[in-house]
């Protein structure tokens, strides 16, 4: 029997193309050493479905960050050429990028998330201190942390020349906690802590001051459970990482993401490594539960 086709998709067009460019290397290098896959490469920007299809892949696995990446239009074109692949369908995709929505299943779940707006234009109704960012992109772009008025107002000035809604949220001071999921089951919590600020782009990706606490003692463990059935209720599937800030009240839901980042200090596959899981055998089982898939199913 010939060994499956696996096709890993990198680039895009999105924010985070050379975080994905590292994404896409490092699970290509894993798929590689595992002997059942045939596995190639491909660099992409915004490929038409019948690019997908000739490609002639049994699987595709796409590891893009960002509205089109992972946030549906991909998706719903690799649905449309009939190639299962790796990762949540277009409307679960659609919905888990945007914040307001995910928010809105957490609310509906009874799970605590801050207070959100949604701006259009300056002045905001929500008062500082404040999160302002995107509705629907990630790894921190475009992100600013107002504590008065004035900031809120320069911020949304220039945050609103690029997009036409931004979300503003209540800023919780507290410890920051992500759970990555891996074929609905919980990986061990990370706490993360950077060195100074907030954990914006470059804490994620230009500097090596970030700490990182697998499995930290922390007083309520709620956040686990709570993902699994964020990830449960929104239909996602495969792989997602959902990301929590906790203070004395306890945790609060910030966003969950359906394509973390697969590069080397990435969340994800620390936390499957704690676990027990080798990157080859984490891509591994992300592909496996994609073939089980014979053609993708919109949920």
């Amino acid at each position: 029997m010939s060994k499956p086709n696996i096709v890993v998709l990198m680039g895009g067009p999105d924010a985070e193309r050379e975080i994905s460019i590292k994404s896409g290397t490092a699970v290509a290098a894993a798929l590689h050493k595992n002997p059942d896959f045939n596995t190639t490469l491909k660099l992409i920007d915004t490929p038409s479905t019948e690019e997908l299809v000739s490609m002639n892949a049994d699987v595709i696995f796409p590891v893009l960050h960002g509205p089109f990446g992972e946030g549906g239009p991909l998706q719903q074109l690799l649905e449309k050429a009939k190639v299962p692949f790796v990762g949540s369908s277009s409307i679960a995709a659609a919905n888990a990028m945007n914040k307001v929505t995910s928010k809105e299943v957490a609310k509906k779940l009874g799970i605590p998330t801050p207070s959100w707006t949604v701006v259009q234009k300056a002045p905001c109704e929500l008062a500082p201190p404040l999160v302002l960012k995107p509705l629907d992109d990630g790894s921190s772009v475009d992100i600013a942390i107002c504590k008065d008025t004035q900031e809120v107002n320069a911020s949304l000035e220039k945050l609103l020349q690029k997009k036409t809604h931004v979300l503003a949220e209540t800023f919780i001071n507290g410890r920051e906690i992500t759970v990555g999921i891996i074929n609905g089951k919980p990986l061990p919590v990370i706490e993360i802590i950077p060195q100074t600020g907030n954990y914006d782009f470059a804490a994620k990706y230009e500097r090596n001051d970030t700490q990182y606490i697998v499995d930290p003692s922390i007083p309520d463990n709620r956040c686990i459970s709570w993902s699994v059935q964020l990830v449960r209720e929104m239909k996602l599937r495969d792989v997602a990482r959902v990301d929590f800030i906790i203070d004395r009240d306890g945790p609060w839901f910030l966003e969950v993401n359906t394509m973390p980042g697969f590069t080397d200090c990435s969340l994800l596959p620390m936390a499957a490594s704690h676990h027990g899981l080798s990157m080859v055998e984490l891509c591994s089982k992300l592909v496996v539960a994609a073939l089980a898939r014979t053609t993708p199913v919109e949920s």
